[in-house]
């Protein structure tokens, strides 16, 4: 277990590395990046897959799809939805919204534990419950100071979510459909690397490039990884609550970029962290009676 719990730090914090890496990249774009990442990830996730004997739920799915062409619609649409996180991730840190879309981490649990109230009727706990009002609170506040979340925070909320529905809904939620999700990524990738202002001629105008371009690969290709090992070696309610790490460094991050929470934000952080707080106890109570069970 603590191998597992080594590579779920791990890969939290290369994401939060990651998030930091972008600003590096000058002068190229947030699309720019995504596209170079999209690049090189792909590759080292193939690699992956074939060495952990896993291709053959690449070859089911591709057999489904022969099958029922019409699957291919909602792999389509699931590939966009990761992408417009993938670009999210990259473009933000470079534009002022990284403080934004960790506020969206840090409500992403409390979103799909409402998904899955409404969409598959599960029953909220008492403990649940008290974490939704706490960040209800949050939300008011937000509502109050500002008139609503930003669009990027909005796009982590509800994008993730219909994320997961969909490919839950389709049976593609395994490492076969986010690798299709990604191979229907490349030919966007591509023309955004290939559009850009110096396009794959980058290297010739900006010599350092050829340098840090590739350790983005190498960091995005082993933050997944590590994830992935990390779902197996680990509990999935230890595994949840070590989630949470994630946006803690994103926070972190933000705030090294020079972002900063204004004073009447803090009335809209604080209710969202104490309710992520209640997430995380109940996570460990939970823990405690399985293994007592045990």
């Amino acid at each position: 277990m603590s191998k597992g719990i080594a590579l779920s730090v791990s890969a939290s914090v290369l994401f939060a590395v990651m998030y930091y890496y972008t600003s590096l990249l000058a002068p190229l774009t947030g699309v720019e990046i995504f596209g170079w990442r999209m690049l090189l990830t792909m590759p080292c996730m193939t690699v992956f897959m074939l060495m952990a004997r896993e291709w053959k739920l690449v070859t089911a799915l591709v057999q489904r799809l022969i099958a029922n062409p019409r699957l291919l619609i909602g792999a389509m649409v699931s590939s966009i939805l990761m992408a417009a996180q993938v670009w999210l991730f990259m473009w933000a840190p470079l534009n002022g919204y990284s403080l934004d879309v960790s506020l969206g981490y840090f409500l992403l649990p409390l979103s799909m534990v409402l998904t899955g109230r409404i969409v598959y009727g599960e029953r909220l706990s008492y403990l649940q419950k008290v974490a939704v009002f706490f960040a209800t609170l949050g939300v008011c506040n937000e509502f109050y100071q500002v008139g609503g979340f930003s669009w990027a925070t909005l796009l982590v909320v509800i994008g993730y979510p219909i994320y997961f529905v969909l490919r839950k809904r389709i049976k593609t939620d395994n490492l076969g459909g986010l690798w299709l999700d990604m191979t229907l990524m490349l030919p966007v990738a591509l023309w955004f690397v290939q559009s850009g202002e110096q396009g794959f001629n980058v290297f010739d105008q900006y010599p350092w490039l050829s340098l840090l371009i590739p350790v983005l690969g190498v960091i995005s290709a082993s933050a997944l990884v590590s994830y992935i090992l990390a779902s197996r070696l680990l509990p999935f309610g230890l595994f949840g609550l070590l989630s949470y790490v994630e946006p803690v460094l994103l926070l972190v991050v933000a705030l090294l970029l020079g972002e900063s929470i204004k004073a009447g934000e803090w009335l809209t952080y604080i209710p969202i962290w104490m309710a992520v707080a209640v997430l995380v106890f109940e996570g460990f109570r939970h823990m405690t009676r399985q293994r007592r069970r045990a």
